[in-house]
């Protein structure tokens, strides 16, 4: 009875973080694709006085705040075709986690294995990146992708066979 009580905790425990990570990659889509709006809709000069506004506040109150020296030296640095890739990508990997996660909210059994192959392709995309260029916030970011796939299999799993019985 004591394990079938902890099994049934962990099963709960398990299911909350998927939703969780379910809705925050929702969130984190719909935040790319805000971001590549921006960048495709104003100049590099808009968008770096745009973050030097952003970040004034913050530098003044932590000049090592280093996220906002980041931020700076992005805005700095970006070119016209930067901009315009970039906010491609962003509002292309933004629609595809937006649509991955619609589908996995509304319960359609084939958005499981689609997100779960985005984000593997995603996750082999970001690690060939950290190879070229090591960041901790990157490895921090994958490991959580990975989780989440981990997460949608378990789903997955669990949905085919509600699916089934029903």
């Amino acid at each position: 009875m004591r394990l079938n009580c902890r099994v049934k905790w962990r099963d709960k425990l398990l299911h909350w973080a998927f939703e969780v990570g379910i809705w925050l990659k929702g969130l984190d889509g719909i935040l790319e694709l805000i971001g590549g709006t921006l960048l495709l809709a104003f100049s590099p000069e808009a968008l770096n006085h745009f973050i030097v506004v952003l970040t004034q506040h913050e530098l003044n109150e932590d000049p090592g705040n280093w996220i906002s020296h980041a931020l700076r030296h992005a805005g700095n640095h970006l070119s016209s075709d930067g901009k315009f890739i970039g906010g491609i990508y962003l509002l292309g990997h933004g629609a595809v986690k937006v649509f991955l996660v619609g589908g996995i909210l509304r319960g359609k059994l084939w958005a499981y294995p689609t997100a779960m192959i985005v984000l593997g392709i995603f996750i082999l995309l970001q690690s060939s990146r950290m190879g070229l260029h090591f960041s901790y916030f990157m490895l921090f970011f994958t490991g959580i992708d990975i989780v989440i796939v981990l997460l949608i299999w378990r789903e997955f799993r669990r949905a085919k066979r509600n699916a089934a019985s029903s």
